[in-house]
């Protein structure tokens, strides 16, 4: 009888702690059903957890696990309300922010300037050469200028050549024009006509074979022949080339000397084609040499090569400079600059244009470069938070320590020069577009997909 009590009384009292749990779940207080308080545990499960790759984004998985292409551990998907931002959109604390370290710079209005460095050597002006050839067949007996360098003035004696044909050509002129003197005599037009024109192809054989007009009326008036020819510098000038020597015989149209004025010289500069956009035609240049060291000359662009040398990836320009006094010497090699700046359209001015528009620059650090497409991170204004925004922008040339912008940055606006690249991952890990990749491509798969002037 005893052991039955002592069951009932257990069960009793198990059936009271049932009853006060019961009462704390599910009841309220004072029995009243509008007081009591419901615990909604269901809304945890409404959002069902994902995990994802911090490397591949587009990895999506329920459970907790491996990443399939890296092996990389999940890390639990960000499913925070950014509802209200943008897809390009991103928004840090404060605290984030200076945790990624990141760095804004204004986007200035300036104009961009660079130094352009190029190397070349002094070469003869080819407007400058004059070329003695021999106008007609025979055999050289004297060359009066016998080695290169001499110096000659235009109208000196420079080769005396023996010719038959020379010869026979005065011959005719001889008796043509002692035919014209027979036939003034007679009362035919067309004999004295045909006998004139003869007189005139002989004098024009003469000068095609390099007679000047003194010789040829010196001919006709003494009435005597030479088998000799004497041939003058065209120009004053150096003896650049001697190409012939005494007692050879020549050809027409064989080289036997060439002159070259050196009071204008060309300077030739090799310039890298990225340094193209910062040249142009009447720029000045600053050069000079190694063998006056400490001397420098002055001269401008006259011309830039069309075509680009395919072995260096150089483009010839020239410049035109002035040797009165001889100092420069053709091969001399030069060092040059050229003190450039582009406006807001590109092209690059002088400094005196006061009038034109400054273009937008930003530093080298702050733009993503892949391919032909290079993006920035820009943080927006008035937010509560840093808000940094993705943006496609469209680049100049380079000016030193900045970029030319030409669409897609204000003056003002502050971008990213540094984190630019962890702000990129962590879109990619929030599930966002990555600004590396083009709009409605799929992020990219891969470690270092881009590339940055600055180490992120």
């Amino acid at each position: 009888m005893k052991l039955n009590k002592t069951i009932i009384i257990g069960l009793i009292g198990v059936a009271a702690v049932f009853f006060v749990l019961g009462a704390v779940i599910f009841g309220g207080t004072g029995g009243n059903s509008g007081d009591r308080t419901v615990h909604d545990h269901s809304v945890a499960s409404e959002q069902p957890e994902v995990w994802t790759c911090s490397m591949h984004p587009q990895i999506k998985l329920p459970n907790k696990g491996k990443c399939p292409l890296c092996y990389m551990d999940l890390i639990p998907l960000d499913t925070g309300t950014d509802d209200e931002l943008g897809p390009r959109q991103l928004k840090m604390s404060d605290t984030a922010k200076q945790l990624a370290r990141i760095e804004t710079t204004p986007a200035t209005r300036a104009f961009a300037e660079a130094e352009i460095r190029m190397v070349g050597r002094i070469s003869h002006d080819e407007t400058k050469l004059a070329y003695i050839t021999a106008w007609v067949p025979g055999r050289i007996d004297r060359l009066y200028a016998d080695f290169t360098g001499i110096t000659v003035s235009k109208g000196d004696q420079m080769v005396l050549l023996y010719s038959p044909e020379l010869l026979a050509t005065q011959e005719e002129l001889v008796q043509a024009n002692a035919a014209v003197e027979a036939l003034n005599r007679t009362t035919s037009s067309i004999l004295r006509s045909t006998a004139a024109a003869t007189v005139e192809a002989a004098r024009e054989k003469l000068r095609l074979y390099g007679l000047t007009d003194d010789q040829i009326q010196s001919i006709e008036t003494n009435g005597k022949t030479s088998d000799k020819l004497t041939v003058y510098a065209p120009i004053g000038g150096v003896v650049i080339h001697k190409d012939a020597k005494e007692g050879m015989y020549v050809s027409t149209g064989t080289r036997i000397y060439t002159i070259a004025d050196l009071s204008k010289l060309w300077v030739m500069f090799e310039a890298y084609e990225s340094d193209l956009p910062w040249l142009r035609f009447g720029q000045r240049v600053e050069f000079e040499s190694p063998s006056f060291p400490g001397e420098k000359f002055e001269t401008t662009i006259s011309f830039i090569d069309p075509v680009v040398n395919p072995g260096t990836r150089t483009v010839r320009v020239r410049a035109i400079v002035e040797n009165k006094n001889k100092t420069l010497k053709p091969d001399m090699f030069v060092r040059g600059v050229v003190r450039s700046r582009l406006d807001s359209d590109g092209n690059v001015t002088d400094e005196y244009l006061a009038d034109k528009d400054a273009p937008v620059l930003i530093p080298v650090t702050a733009p993503l470069i892949t391919g032909t497409r290079a993006v920035v991170y820009v943080e927006l204004t008035g937010t509560d938070t840093p808000v940094f925004e993705g943006r496609e922008i469209e680049l100049g040339p380079r000016a030193g320590d900045f970029f030319v912008v030409k669409s897609g940055v204000s003056e003002g606006e502050r971008v990213v020069t540094n984190g630019a690249f962890k702000i990129d991952s962590e879109l990619q890990i929030r599930a966002k577009p990555s600004m590396m990749s083009p709009a409605g491509a799929a992020s990219p798969s891969g470690h270092g997909a881009m590339q940055h002037g600055d180490k992120q």
